[in-house]
């Protein structure tokens, strides 16, 4: 019989406690994965409710190509041009855009040429200029803002009752002359979280539905509350006869129609959108008579939050994954064409997303379509009608 020695055996137990260890440390790293998801402190607190069972890019929203080969307005390095109004002076069209840095720029869409026209020191999103020539701006940083024709900018409203406003978000004028804008959401506040895109992610992952429409009276200088409880009211604007306003609610993948005079219902125009709607602008009127409205998807809807609409505690569990983590963003450029009654009459596509997260498009007649994004270094065109 061989004797057995211990150094017969001692390579063995090494990697058997190679093998412990390493288990231990692996043990050890999925308990502080798990307690870091479930117990690290998170600003949401999620809501459940019912997401509705997605189409997908079918019906009205079957694919197209009519965005693949836009051509494209430079920035000239500057980001998210957010919102895009025209302005027709002496016959001359220039457009003007909003961007990340805080600046609003003036572009010839002829030239190209762009030049800076005003800088918020915020973040301004949407743009839409009054009847006296002013620009009115919804600065997510600042509330509402109005730059004269030279660059002068003043605060027209930073609160409502007492209240910050503190994600403005969008803007139009009515022909009373008062000004309706969103304030998207009253908890995750664009300044306070980081960024717009970053407060905008949390008050949908939450769910609580905490934005409005706010009006200001230039006369008065009083501002008022005409709606609240939206998902994350986004794009707004003032329908053809001026009593309602059609809101873009991002968070629950529809735009309502709101009766200024009593804004405590909102009626469902479009419900069930593929993706996060976001700016509304006017569009032409059609030979009828009929108004229309360009509205912008600024991405395909993420299914798992739809699958978790209803699971409040697992939704707020990914809102601690980083960002770093989370999968890659799909990108999809789609804007559309639709009229107050909720027809859809047309849409420009990209399945590729080549120009991400569009915003909304503007029609000033020029005969192009002009496409608005937060996150592109260029202003995209098609040939339109």
């Amino acid at each position: 019989m061989r004797w057995i020695y211990a150094a017969d055996i001692a390579p063995a137990d090494k990697n058997g406690d190679v093998m412990i260890r390493s288990l231990k440390v692996a043990l050890g790293a999925l308990f502080l994965i798990g307690a870091y998801l479930v117990l690290w402190p998170t600003p949401v607190s999620p809501v459940a409710w019912d997401a509705p069972v997605s189409k997908g890019y079918s019906g009205d929203f079957a694919p197209n190509a009519k965005l693949a080969n836009m051509s494209l307005i430079s920035l000239d390095g500057a980001i998210g041009p957010e919102d895009i109004v025209a302005k027709i002076e002496d016959g001359e069209l220039s457009l003007y855009t909003s961007t990340q840095s805080g600046a609003i720029y003036e572009i010839d869409p002829i030239t190209k040429e762009i030049s800076e026209f005003a800088q918020t020191g915020g973040f301004p999103l949407g743009l839409e200029f009054a009847a006296n020539g002013n620009l009115l701006v919804a600065d997510a940083y600042l509330g509402l803002l109005e730059v004269t024709p030279e660059g002068d900018i003043r605060i027209l409203t930073s609160s409502v009752e007492g209240d910050p406003i503190r994600f403005a978000d969008d803007v139009d004028i009515a022909p009373s002359g008062i000004i309706y804008f969103t304030d998207a959401s009253t908890r995750f506040g664009a300044e306070r979280i980081g960024s717009p895109l970053a407060a905008s992610q949390l008050d949908i992952i939450e769910q609580s539905q905490t934005g409005r429409v706010l009006a200001f009276d230039p006369q008065s200088g009083e501002t008022t509350i005409v709606a609240d409880g939206l998902g994350f009211a986004n794009g707004i604007a003032v329908s053809s006869d001026g009593t309602t306003l059609l809101v873009a609610e991002t968070g629950t993948y529809r735009v309502v129609k709101i009766d200024i005079a009593d804004g405590s219902k909102p009626i469902p125009v479009l419900t069930n959108l593929p993706g996060f709607p976001d700016n509304i602008n006017v569009g032409p009127t059609l030979p009828d008579g009929t108004p229309t409205y360009f509205l912008g998807l600024a991405g395909p809807r993420v299914p798992i939050l739809d699958n978790l609409s209803n699971r409040p505690f697992l939704r707020k569990i990914t809102s601690r994954i980083p960002t770093w983590a989370r999968p890659e963003t799909v990108h999809y450029s789609l804007v559309l064409q639709f009229t107050e009654d909720g027809n859809i009459l047309q849409t420009w596509q990209d399945p590729d997303g080549q120009f991400t997260s569009t915003t909304g498009a503007i029609s000033p007649g020029d005969g192009y379509l002009y496409i608005s994004s937060v996150d592109a270094d260029s202003i995209g065109r098609v040939p339109f009608p």
